[in-house]
């Protein structure tokens, strides 16, 4: 049954108007109380193909978004595992209509800055690759380069940030990405204001002078376009010959990197978490992972960049610890405690923990892969939920009175990761 009301859903979802598809679809917050619940509710997400939003553990709720038709299904199978759930949003539709009415009202007020982008709205690809063009031209320091193609053919573009044009290797690098899941939009101005830092309103001029930067806007390009102008929630590449039928589109990127590919993701095409044919088999992550191998012996901390959950997760999403596992944990937590001190008062303090242990067990993520070929310091930065004053706004939903702020308060944990990199890269050692 629940196959048939899928396949519905997916066949009806394209054939409406934007965001029509979402009428109907509701938002349970899901409370387990132990790690066994969890992983129980974690396997739905591969048995019943729901969208997860984000996952529930022992001390931290989730939200899953449930088509209509699947709420009663949705209801027995947690009140199965014993888990508790909660209505959180009644009617997606509306809060998506609603995130959209306030985008676009603060984009008609938004005030242009020359030589630079607004922080009050959320930037789309030609805009953002615009700018990091501007940039290449006016300041020394930037680098625009491609890291290839996309499956639709978009440039999959970065910054290379440096003094020394990545000539002198003593420095260490720094890779800092957004975007790899395409509707969390509101970690694009994370990587944005980085660059701002960085290059136009620099502060810090030793984060400048002694590390090399790379900067990732928008990771998955193809699913951030789609987003915009189809389906909010995409999260998925834009990738085809899944199926037969090609009716299931797209990986999840952060599923397809080669660390431990395919044991606890799914090899259904049509789930949110699809892992792809095989390690490496969509153009973007080829395009991360070609980036890393091309910096390893100077990479210093790899920071990837999702929405939401106000947690910094380090490897392995076994839970097995890195040998570096207390270091992981104690940047992780300098970082977060940074953030907690210029955070809104709203915002639930940061949690840091090891993924696995924290969630369930997770393979392929762009964290464990980098992390298992040398870079000694790799993070999943999941930002907090965007809750608006009237919390109608939630999970990867932007209100943009906070886009700003996201940008401002993530970089000052980017920061003393930083600084912990320029007293402790491996060069220092020699």
């Amino acid at each position: 049954m629940f196959k048939t009301v899928l396949l519905f859903t997916l066949c009806f979802s394209f054939s409406l108007a934007k965001h029509e598809h979402y009428d109907g679809y509701v938002v349970y917050k899901i409370t387990v109380s132990d790690k066994q619940q969890a992983e129980r509710v974690y396997a739905l997400e591969n048995e019943l193909l729901f969208d997860v939003w984000s996952y529930a553990a022992p001390s931290i709720p989730g939200l899953v978004l449930v088509p209509g038709p699947m709420r009663e299904r949705f209801q027995t199978e947690v009140g199965n595992i014993g888990a508790q759930y909660e209505l959180q949003v009644d009617n997606v539709k509306e809060v998506v209509e609603l995130e959209e009415k306030l985008l676009t009202t603060a984009a008609s007020r938004s005030k242009k800055r020359p030589g630079r982008l607004s922080f009050d709205k959320i930037h789309r690809y030609a805009e953002v690759n615009s700018f990091l063009d501007d940039l290449a031209e006016k300041y020394d320091t930037v680098t625009v380069v491609s890291a290839g193609k996309s499956f639709e053919g978009r440039d999959i573009r970065y910054l290379k940030i440096s003094t020394t044009n990545f000539q002198d290797t003593n420095k260490p690098v720094i890779m800092l990405q957004s975007l790899l899941h395409a509707r969390e939009w509101v970690t694009l101005p994370v990587t944005l204001y980085a660059i701002e830092k960085l290059v136009i309103d620099i502060t810090d001029r030793d984060l400048v002078d002694n590390i090399d930067w790379i900067i990732l806007p928008i990771a998955n390009p193809d699913g951030y376009e789609f987003s915009h102008e189809h389906i909010r929630f995409w999260r998925k590449t834009r990738s085809t010959g899944h199926t037969i039928t090609n009716l299931c589109v797209g990986v999840d990127l952060n599923r397809n990197f080669d660390y431990n590919f395919g044991r606890w993701s799914s090899d259904i095409a049509c789930s949110e978490a699809y892992h792809g044919k095989g390690p490496f088999s969509e153009p973007e992550s080829q395009a991360v992972r070609n980036i890393v191998l091309e910096h390893l012996n100077r990479m210093e901390l790899y920071f990837d960049v999702h929405s939401y959950g106000s947690i910094i997760l380090y490897g392995f999403g076994d839970g097995i610890l890195p040998p570096n596992g207390l270091t992981l944990n104690l940047v992780g937590v300098k970082m977060a405690q940074a953030i907690d001190a210029v955070k809104w008062p709203s915002k639930p303090n940061y949690l840091v923990g090891n993924l696995g242990l924290t969630f369930s067990n997770v393979s392929g993520t762009a964290m464990d892969y980098v992390q298992g070929i040398g870079v000694p310091l790799s993070y999943i930065h999941e930002m907090p939920a965007h809750n608006n004053e009237n919390n109608s706004l939630t999970g990867t939903l932007v209100d943009p009175n906070y886009i700003e702020q996201a940008g401002y308060e993530t970089w000052e944990g980017i920061n003393v990761g930083a600084r912990w990199v320029l007293q402790n890269a491996r060069r220092n050692k020699h």
